[in-house]
């Protein structure tokens, strides 16, 4: 074993983060109903083999939240690294390899959770392990290693109970989560995302009006479904103008494109790599997709009202003001004689700062590992874990970041709930080695 002080060479950690990563896909923890607590039990006494000291904490029997911890020496900042063993279903028909085997073929481990986010567990709880098991504590601090249930289903069970139930067992200076870390080429640059914040969600319901009648009569109504469809295609296929946060701002300057005119950098980017602008592009302003509608409740009758349920998403900082203009950019003015809006859900964006000490070390393993590459900090479209931390610990600086060097972006974004999710198992070994180093960064 490496001594502490020593880099520990990622194809030391592949194996044995291949094969906790496969055994933890063969714990079906679909969520609902999840019955995460064998995935949880092998984490726990993998961990204490080690030398952490761990406990389960659940608000039901089934599904349990861990927690293992490295105690420091000294008084000092605690590192939290996060992660969720539930995952979302798999239909096993439509895979390559059984979603729940673990198989490793080709190069890959496959399985639901491969990447959405075992393999991230996995290599947290290598990384820990490695640690504990070479003699190294925090020579000031705390290493803290938090694996929740439910957060495919909004936290409910797992981080947001955590942290309301439990906010001194999990409470933390530094926590690193999911949501970025795939190395992202472009042109002649190699960059690594490092999620500083999440969009905000600002759900709403768009009705239009109109009058009943016999289907078999159509000029006796006036269909409000016909009035509806426009819009709803105005809303699926016409992007609003541009609202740009700090994070995308940076993102398009470390690409090598100006900040001051995204509309001509999402075309560049469309001619040179449209994998990564349809990735980028719901990170520059307020997103607008029509999930659901409801009409005439009996085909015979012309609906006197239509209703289309929008999951529209609101960079951080923003909220529902912006969703409103940029709303009446793409239909006009809200009235009596177009639509009406209603919002059901207002849950604004969240964000760390950008410069960090945690920044700052994630910065320099990268530029040693992969010379000539750089971090740049990315906005998640969806939602993490992250905002429980940082609604119940203010200070607490969040960023998601899972390095992998030999799957980029554009190639694992698509299979996160897909068919088919795997990793490439070299990509095991790199993350857990980040794991193995940021905690001597950060608390020594």
């Amino acid at each position: 074993m490496p001594s502490p002080a020593t880099p520990i060479p990622a194809a030391d950690l592949q194996a044995e983060t291949t094969d906790l990563l496969q055994r933890l896909i063969r714990c079906n923890t679909v969520n609902p109903p999840g019955a995460e607590r064998s995935a949880q039990e092998l984490l726990k006494g993998y961990l204490e083999d080690a030398g952490l000291s761990c406990e389960l904490l659940g608000a039901e029997p089934d599904r349990p939240n861990l927690l293992g911890r490295l105690p420091g020496l000294e008084p000092g900042p605690r590192l939290c690294l996060l992660s969720h063993v539930d995952t979302v279903l798999a239909a096993a028909a439509d895979w390559s390899h059984d979603p729940w085997s673990g198989d490793l073929a080709e190069g890959f481990v496959w399985g639901r959770g491969a990447l959405d986010m075992k393999s991230q567990t996995a290599a947290e709880a290598v990384g820990a392990a490695t640690l504990a098991r070479s003699g190294w504590r925090p020579p000031r601090g705390e290493l803290l290693l938090v694996a929740v249930a439910d957060e495919e289903t909004g936290g409910e069970l797992g981080a947001q109970w955590l942290t309301r139930e439990h906010p001194d067992k999990v409470r933390c200076d530094y926590l690193v989560n999911e949501g970025a870390g795939e190395v992202i080429p472009y042109r002649d640059r190699r960059l690594y995302g490092v999620c500083c914040a999440e969009k905000g969600i600002f759900r709403f319901t768009l009705t239009t009006s109109g009058v009943a009648g016999h289907a078999s009569i159509p000029g006796t109504g006036d269909n409000a479904l016909v009035k509806l469809a426009p819009l709803i295609e105005r809303l699926g296929r016409t992007r609003a103008g541009f609202d740009l946060a700090a994070e995308p701002r940076a993102f398009l300057r470390a690409l090598g494109e100006s900040d001051d005119d995204p509309q001509g950098a999402l075309a560049r980017m469309r001619d040179v790599d449209p994998k990564l602008a349809i990735l980028l592009e719901p990170m520059l302003g307020v997103s607008f997709v029509p999930t659901k509608v409801v009409a005439s409740e009996k085909i015979n009758v012309i609906p006197s009202r239509a209703q289309v349920q929008v999951d529209c998403r609101v960079p951080p900082g923003m909220g529902e003001r912006e969703a409103r203009t940029r709303l009446e950019e793409l239909l006009g003015p809200e009235g009596s004689d177009s639509y009406q809006i209603e919002f059901s859900e207002r849950v604004p964006g969240n964000a760390s700062a950008m410069k960090s000490e945690l920044m700052n070390a994630i910065g320099a393993w990268v530029a040693e590992q992969d010379p000539g590459a750089e971090i740049v900090p990315t906005i998640l479209p969806g939602f993490s874990d992250s905002s429980h931390f940082r609604a119940a610990f203010p200070d607490c600086v969040a960023y998601g970041f899972f390095p992998q060097r030999h799957m980029t972006l554009q190639q694992a974004a698509p299979l996160v709930h897909a068919a088919d999710e795997r990793i490439d198992v070299r990509d095991l070994g790199f993350a857990a080695s980040f794991f193995a180093e940021l905690p001597r960064r950060l608390l020594g």
